[in-house]
């Protein structure tokens, strides 16, 4: 099983923290208070991680509604796999990740999200950094159609 970081459990509360009215706030919207307990024992435990079979149902529900707000893919359509390479100069993919990418679950795809952010190397985050901004700007149905278009 894949885990979620706590740092997108904490964006996820912040999510569900701007949608809620000035009155929800004051008693906690339950999509709010499930991720609010996750948080609240992973920082108990001192876990910076948790198994996403771990959550509850309720706390899950909220994190993918925060998920499907996110980037799907971290791909720039400068694709050096396609041209023999083990990892994708373009966004710090490996090779089975960008093939495989449409198959792996939401906490699967932020843990290559958090792996390639944090190493920082790939042209995405350097000399191709406008192409990742136009593509964090497309609605999901406009980046899917972009992923379509440079097969993936």
């Amino acid at each position: 099983m894949a885990t979620i970081h706590i740092t997108d459990i904490e964006a996820a509360i912040n999510h569900w923290r701007a949608r809620a009215s000035r009155q929800e706030c004051l008693a906690l919207a339950p999509p709010l208070r499930a991720l609010a307990e996750v948080y609240a024992l992973m920082v108990y435990r001192q876990h910076d991680a948790i198994d996403e079979a771990a959550l509850a149902p309720e706390a899950m529900a909220a994190w993918l509604d925060w998920y499907a707000g996110t980037p799907d893919t971290p791909c720039i359509a400068i694709c050096s796999t396609s041209q023999g390479d083990d990892w994708c100069k373009g966004c710090g993919r490996s090779f089975e990740e960008v093939q495989h990418w449409p198959a792996l679950r939401p906490a699967q795809k932020r843990a290559v999200w958090r792996r390639i952010t944090l190493q920082g190397t790939a042209w995405r985050f350097s000399r191709y950094a406008e192409r990742a901004q136009e593509n964090m700007n497309k609605t999901p149905d406009e980046r899917h159609a972009s992923d379509m278009d440079t097969g993936l």
